[in-house]
C-alpha cells in the first residue's frame, strides 16, 4: 500500500512540469538557431569568395 501511496504523490505532483516545458522550449529555440546558422553560413561563404574574387581583379590608381 505504501508504494500506491507513494506512486499516486508522484503521479500527482505537478511542480516539476514547468520546468521540463522551459527545457523543451530552450531546445527548439536552440535548435532552430542552430538550423538558421548553418543556412547562413553556406551563403555567407559564397558572398565572401564572390567579394575576394573582385577585390583581387579591381585595381587601385595611385595617381590623379
Amino acid at each position: 500500500m505504501k508504494l500506491f501511496k507513494l506512486t499516486r504523490k508522484f503521479r500527482n505532483e505537478e511542480d516539476g512540469a514547468v520546468t521540463v516545458d522551459w527545457v523543451v522550449l530552450t531546445a527548439a529555440v536552440v535548435g532552430l538557431g542552430a538550423a538558421a546558422l548553418m543556412l547562413i553560413r553556406q551563403e555567407t561563404a559564397t558572398l565572401t569568395g564572390d567579394i575576394a574574387s573582385y577585390l583581387n581583379t579591381a585595381s587601385v590608381k595611385t595617381t590623379f
